[in-house]
């Protein structure tokens, strides 16, 4: 009787500590994101290109992480440039239509002060990856990058990535 009550004792005590413990767990901090937006209207470029080369016609929409289009423009000469509205929420998402049909192209817009961004499928493979794994952030973006492209150590830091900033995510040479 005695061992049946302190067995029990042991029991009840360890169900309360692990309790407790699930408990702390689940009162985690949240960490407020700062939103990034464009402060006044901003003009976007940059080149489609698909593994055969640039592709001359098409469309490049602008939308926001929900799919919303914000705006559009019609791709001339594997070119394109569009105004993106003062107040517009990143991340926002540019994402080519070849006009004769076939595989869209995508690439995640991320920095306000950044305003070239090639849309290729080595953009779409990183904005896939960034997504999956959470979102489009720069640690995503980064990390997704970095998983994708194969970049030689000698040009990888601890912050992100040495070189021209201006082609982000896709265009590192």
């Amino acid at each position: 009787m005695r061992r049946t009550v302190l067995f029990t004792a042991v029991v009840i005590l360890g169900s309360v500590a692990v309790t407790g413990c699930e408990n702390s767990q689940k009162t985690a901090k949240v960490i407020p994101i700062a939103v990034k937006k464009y402060a006044q209207a901003t003009t976007l470029e940059g080149v489609v290109s698909n593994d055969s080369g640039v592709v001359k016609e098409g469309k490049v929409e602008v939308s926001d992480e929900n799919g919303r289009i914000i705006t559009g423009v019609t791709v001339e000469n594997g070119h394109y440039s569009v105004e993106i509205p003062a107040g517009t929420v990143l991340p926002i998402l540019l994402t080519f239509s070849p006009a004769s049909g076939g595989e869209k192209l995508v690439t995640a817009v991320i920095h306000d002060t950044i305003t070239k961004y090639e849309i290729n499928p080595l953009t779409t493979a990183i904005a896939k990856s960034a997504k999956a794994m959470g979102g489009y952030t720069h640690a995503n973006m980064t990390r997704a990058a970095a998983d994708t492209v194969s970049t030689p150590d000698a040009n990888k830091t601890t912050g992100g990535w040495k070189g021209d900033p201006t082609t982000q995510y896709g265009g590192w040479h």
